[in-house]
């Protein structure tokens, strides 16, 4: 699978670090404090992943989804004050809770021995990136953004969001790299599609968060594996046995 590969883009939330539960934990304590609701984790993931699809093409699909919030459960505010509150009660966990999928370190520090460029193609803002690589050590103890990646596209670089594969198309943009020499690292079924559109061989990643998609995400991607072990050995030329 990483053969003739020059360059590797990784998504960030479920696939790099393991962030997509803490986001439901945050809009879960979003939402108990604003209306004093208590939503189980599940719907509200499916809630977001839903209304950040649709709103995929907006100017800030963040702010939309707050507004969408705002307005099911009756804050009664508007959409930039419950997003403000949104990203107040986020910093604890960015800071401190969010870690590192175990093992992608490895994988990232051999790529970059291997002179294979990289880059983080997210949906996140860099605003948060920058929090894990200044306050979080379960993350910055074990990989550098600065330095570790040669290109790091947020949402503030692009005007549409994935499943537009508009992220990927841009990171081939910077490097002229053609599609056949660039391989995408995912974990959800929206990233899966961006790649498949950019016309990109995509891996999909197990992330739990993920597991309702799994099968069409197993369908839509080139190649699926578990955990980033079986990358490695994959990268060291041991496949596994399916």
């Amino acid at each position: 699978m990483f053969q003739g590969k020059k360059l590797i883009c990784f998504d960030l939330d479920g696939t790099l670090i393991d962030s997509v539960g803490i986001w439901n934990q945050v809009d879960a304590a979003l939402i108990q404090q604003l209306s004093n609701i208590e939503v189980d984790l599940k719907t509200i993931q499916q809630q977001r992943d839903i209304q950040l699809k649709i709103f995929r093409q907006s100017a800030d699909p963040y702010l939309e989804y707050c507004g969408y919030l705002n307005e099911f459960y009756a804050f009664g505010l508007t959409k930039a004050q419950v997003k403000s509150r949104r990203y107040s009660i986020s910093h604890y966990f960015l800071d401190h809770v969010v870690p590192l999928k175990p093992q992608a370190n490895l994988l990232i520090h051999t790529l970059k021995q291997r002179e294979i460029k990289l880059a983080i193609t997210t949906t996140t803002s860099l605003s948060n990136i920058q929090r894990y690589q200044d306050n979080n050590t379960l993350i910055n103890s074990k990989i550098d953004f600065t330095n570790d990646f040669s290109l790091i596209l947020t949402r503030e670089n692009v005007e549409n969001i994935k499943p537009h594969p508009e992220v990927y198309l841009t990171a081939l943009q910077h490097f002229g790299f053609k599609a056949e020499e660039c391989l995408i690292i995912e974990d959800s079924l929206i990233g899966v599609e961006a790649a498949k559109q950019a016309g990109i061989e995509v891996i999909a990643i197990y992330d739990q968060h993920s597991a309702h998609e799994l099968e069409e995400i197993k369908a839509q991607a080139n190649y699926f594996v578990q955990d980033y072990a079986e990358l490695l050995n994959s990268l060291n030329g041991i496949e596994k046995m399916p």
